[in-house]
């Protein structure tokens, strides 16, 4: 049976297991943070496998585990930082067409003219994000220039520190009132996707941030074709094997009310958490099945 190593112990993992089982591949925790690993006994340090999922979530502890299990992975470090770096994410998709929303990266320290002309170019309301982040976190809405200004005030505190390795981050234009898909895919083509939406109470208090890690409730969906075929775009332009993408699509309350020619992939995440399989597609084990087999002939 093949051994699938996966670096996360969480939901992943116990949705996988099972159904890869049934498919002759066995999933197994690959743990590479919050521990200690012996470099003087490599052959212990980590259990066999003939191919890692996705490339762990530390770069530097996974850098050692890849260095000693010299194994393939389904997406491999190259293809994690592609997809992690929202500034180079939405510069590779804007160079072939794929619409994203109006952005800035800032690269700090940057003078307030600078950060003022960044407002002016996507206009308000406005984000201000993190560079590498995910969850939203870090994530903040500003309505004026003096808001941005008071934001960037603290992110100069964190880029002060000297073992901050990222000190970039995006002002991009706001997209309002737009349901949040995330669409996964696998070697470019449409699995399956759900809408990450915040409960009405939620909403109605303020809350816009659609993560499911902040509340939000995610429902499968049955995605209109151009929005498919938006989201393939993403993923064959990223050449990420197994890629969440993250859709923005203006609209009312109804699917019919969806103005599908306005949609922009806001983000895309190469470590997507795996959803309940009654989310995705007929056939969707299969195929992930097939990816992690041919990752492992690599």
């Amino acid at each position: 049976m093949l051994r699938l190593g996966v670096a996360t112990e969480a939901e992943t993992l116990a949705r996988v297991r099972e159904p890869l089982a049934e498919r002759g591949i066995e999933a197994v925790h690959l743990p590479t943070a919050e521990r200690t690993v012996d470099l003087t006994a490599p052959d212990a340090a980590f259990p066999d496998v003939d191919v890692g999922f996705v490339y762990p979530p530390r770069l530097a502890e996974g850098g050692v585990a890849d260095a000693l299990l010299d194994v393939p992975w389904v997406n491999g470090r190259e293809a994690v930082l592609r997809s992690r770096h929202k500034g180079e994410t939405l510069a590779r998709l804007g160079r072939v067409g794929v619409p994203t929303p109006d952005s800035v990266v800032v690269s700090n320290p940057a003078d307030e003219a600078a950060l003022e002309d960044a407002l002016d170019r996507v206009g308000l309301p406005a984000v201000v994000k993190p560079n590498s982040a995910t969850r939203g976190i870090g994530v903040a809405r500003v309505g004026d220039a003096d808001s941005l200004l008071g934001v960037t005030d603290y992110l100069d505190l964190l880029h002060e520190f000297p073992a901050t390795g990222d000190r970039s981050f995006l002002v991009q234009a706001l997209v309002p009132d737009a349901h949040d898909f995330r669409v996964m895919c696998v070697e470019g083509e449409y699995v399956g996707a759900v809408e990450r939406r915040l409960p009405e109470a939620a909403r109605a208090a303020g809350r816009w941030k659609h993560n499911v890690h902040r509340g939000a409730e995610a429902t499968g969906v049955d995605l209109p074709a151009p929005l498919r075929d938006l989201a393939e775009r993403a993923a064959r332009a990223l050449e990420v094997p197994w890629l969440g993408v993250d859709l923005l699509v203006p609209g009312g309350d109804g699917a019919e009310d969806l103005a599908v020619e306005r949609a922009v992939v806001n983000e895309t995440n190469a470590r997507p958490t795996v959803d309940a399989a009654t989310k995705y597609e007929s056939g969707f084990y299969d195929r992930l099945a097939a990816l992690v087999r041919g990752a492992a002939e690599r």
